[in-house]
């Protein structure tokens, strides 16, 4: 099959050189960069080559669309700003020195361009996800079932399990790149494209696993972790023999264990009670969804724009408790990568990653229902684009803005209460953060995170000055965050004796999290992570009674893996 397929691509390149040939010939003026040309999908499907078989690099190192995609490729060429736009044709073998030699992400080749997405007819049935921990047998046999038929279909189909695992593994690994700029990597991570990306994501999943199942009101379960019912792997996902079973978990994580979502990754695990823990996960949330988002940029993340290098910041519930929950299920203790929930590239491979995302979403439209915040209205943003085939096979360009109405999506949650709401955590007293007498040596930035650094940072002037009921947000920003594998660092204000206080106490404003990442730019793979980390500071400055304070004392604390800061400073109202 394999060298019938090679006679037929060879058979295709003869008969395109001397196509080229006659063009030339015929029209001296034109360009001899076989690059400049346009090979069609059609043909691509019909060779049966894979996109990235196809180079297109340049003798300068930028390469050029094969395809117009509907005039795609000329939105953001040669300028840097708008919307975040991929083509299936610049999709190509994710590099890096971590990934598997054979890995490959990029989906099937279709023989027409994409089409554009348009909602769902408002008479279908309303999907309803459910809470794993209390949806029933037969919901969860359900789920199972549309697993395994996912699993049964060839690798081919784009419906697969298979090609449904690779669709992150292609936006979260440099295999995609930005149309008119391909020499710079998409990464939905780190950045404000994370919620809607994922929304989109299990919106086609979900309406896949329903056409399999026959079933247009299936809906996909979702892991409330963050409530204390569903604060343990659900059952279901440690039978051995279901599908729903991924054996490169954490053997340690598995029910009746509690999730930890301060989690250390530390090979020896804590000895709290249930009790303790609910505490500690609650009032990681109630920091998380409410004083450390009050804004869409603080929540969301950093906004990405075309032109620009990806990560530019995470989000307070991406970094955790997203990013933490994937290092939790997956096996950091036989893998460095934590795989497969703990590695980019290979989390879609286990069914608990769409139940842990669908619980995301979920989170996503807590925040703005409950008043705490509202989305962007960049049209940078809203017009920013993805890729993914629907239930019918057919490959559909979905952008953000057709992602924020879950009502026209047609799907809604079960509640499960929120807990966290109220789950503030209390200040710690006698702490200190100053010695008496003593200046505070600087801290010379950069510097490598291999032991505790407390840096005092001055408030600007306008903010510490400030008439009391102003409402301009405080953020603090730990920038130039560099690190090449799976790290964990905790922030500290105001708390110079940090042991004092429990985990995840008042003072511990937040944590950054990462898993391992690839940098994709200039067309030039390395592993590594530069990205920024942004926490509010609005409220801890209230509660530890320090808003009229000239400067604060930020604490960084190393829990696991290499990282390197760049510096530490406070800006206002998170621009």
């Amino acid at each position: 099959m394999a060298n019938e397929r090679c006679r037929v691509a060879l058979f295709v390149l003869i008969v395109c050189a001397f196509a080229y040939a006659a063009v030339y010939t015929s029209s001296p003026a034109v360009s001899v960069n076989p690059c400049a040309q346009t090979l069609t999908r059609a043909l691509l499907a019909v060779t049966g080559l894979d996109p990235y078989v196809v180079s297109c690099a340049a003798d300068d190192g930028v390469s050029t669309p094969l395809l117009s995609d509907g005039g795609h490729d000329k939105i953001n060429a040669g300028r840097v700003g708008g919307p975040i736009v991929t083509d299936l044709l610049q999709c190509r073998k994710p590099e890096g020195p971590d990934f598997p030699e054979d890995l490959q992400c990029c989906p099937p080749m279709p023989t027409s361009e994409p089409i554009d997405f348009t909602l769902p007819d408002p008479s279908e049935p309303l999907r309803t996800r459910r809470p794993a921990h209390v949806a029933g047998a037969e919901y969860m046999a359900k789920y199972e079932r549309a697993i395994a038929l996912m699993k049964a279909l060839p690798r081919s189909d784009p419906r697969s399990f298979y090609q449904q695992a690779n669709i992150h593994c292609a936006y979260c690994t440099g295999a995609y790149r930005q149309v008119g700029h391909p020499e710079l990597a998409v990464q939905v991570h780190f950045s404000w494209l994370f919620f809607p990306f994922h929304r989109a994501y299990l919106y086609f999943f979900e309406r896949i696993a329903g056409k399999l199942l026959g079933d247009p009101g299936f809906a996909v379960p979702f892991w409330s972790w963050d409530v204390p019912e569903g604060m343990r792997m659900p059952l279901q996902f440690a039978n051995a023999s279901s599908p729903l079973y991924d054996q490169m978990r954490n053997p340690w994580h598995a029910p009746p264990k509690l999730v930890d979502l301060d989690y250390a990754m530390d090979v020896v695990e804590n000895n709290y009670t249930d009790d303790e823990q609910i505490k500690h996960n609650l009032w990681i949330m109630y920091k998380q969804m409410i004083s450390s988002a009050p804004l869409a940029s603080l929540f969301h993340g950093q906004p990405f724009r075309a032109g620009e290098a990806s990560k530019p910041g995470a989000g307070t519930v991406e970094l955790q408790p997203h990013n933490l929950m994937h290092v939790w299920v997956g096996d950091l203790l036989s893998y460095p990568n934590a795989e497969d929930m703990g590695a980019y590239y290979a989390a879609g491979r286990d069914p608990i990653f769409y139940t842990h995302h669908a619980n995301i979403d979920r989170l996503w439209d807590v925040w703005r229902s409950n008043g705490k915040g509202e989305d962007f209205t960049d049209p940078d943003w809203l017009d920013s684009s993805f890729l993914f085939y629907d239930e019918e096979a057919r490959l559909v360009r979905i952008t953000v803005r057709d992602v924020l109405d879950m009502d026209k999506l047609r799907y809604t949650y079960r509640g499960v209460g929120l807990p966290w709401l109220d789950a503030r955590p209390p200040t710690t007293p006698n702490v200190k953060y100053r010695v008496k007498n003593r200046v505070e040596k600087p801290v010379m930035f950069p510097v490598s995170l291999g032991n505790v650094v407390t840096a005092e940072v001055r408030r600007p002037l306008m903010l510490w000055r400030q008439p009391k009921g102003a409402t301009q947000e405080e953020v603090l920003v730990v920038e130039h965050i560099q690190t090449d594998g799976v790290c964990k660092f905790d922030v500290f204000v105001n708390a110079r004796e940090h042991k004092k206080i429990e985990p995840c106490g008042r003072e511990m404003v937040g944590s950054f999290v990462c898993l391992r990442h690839h940098n994709t730019q200039n067309n030039v793979t390395r592993r590594g992570v530069q990205t920024t980390m942004r926490v509010a500071l609005n409220d801890i400055l209230k509660d530890l009674g320090a808003e009229q304070d000239e400067s604060v004392t930020v604490t960084l604390v190393p829990r696991h893996g290499k990282v390197r800061i760049g510096g530490v400073r406070i800006e206002y109202n998170g621009m």
